[in-house]
């Protein structure tokens, strides 16, 4: 797992990516936990209990997750983390893209 910290997320948002959001699933879970420890390094903070709730994909050169994610002690605002999943001809290594703290509940379609 790698974090990449030059990324600009509108960027990602403005291209490509459908209008259809998706239940989290044990998939989009599984993401979240492989990248739990970087997202909450960013985030500068831990916490016990959280779950994906929903996503945004987008196939590239591999594909693309906006996981929409929420902590139970969390109050005031919706956490969003941007994956990026290669190839599994290519080892399906996972990337941290960024995180984005305190959006709204409608924030991108999710």
């Amino acid at each position: 797992m790698e974090d990449r910290n030059t990324c600009d997320n509108t960027s990602l948002i403005k291209t490509g990516w459908g209008i259809h959001t998706k239940y989290a699933d044990k998939e989009t879970q599984w993401i979240y936990d492989q990248v739990r420890s970087l997202v909450q390094g960013k985030m500068n903070k831990v916490y016990q209990e959280y779950r994906a709730v929903k996503y945004m994909d987008q196939t590239a050169a591999g594909k693309n997750f906006l996981i929409k994610i929420i902590y139970v002690v969390h109050v005031g605002g919706h956490n969003y983390m941007f994956v990026f999943r290669d190839l599994p001809c290519n080892g399906g290594r996972l990337e941290l893209l960024g995180v984005q703290q305190h959006k709204t509940k409608e924030y991108i379609y999710i």
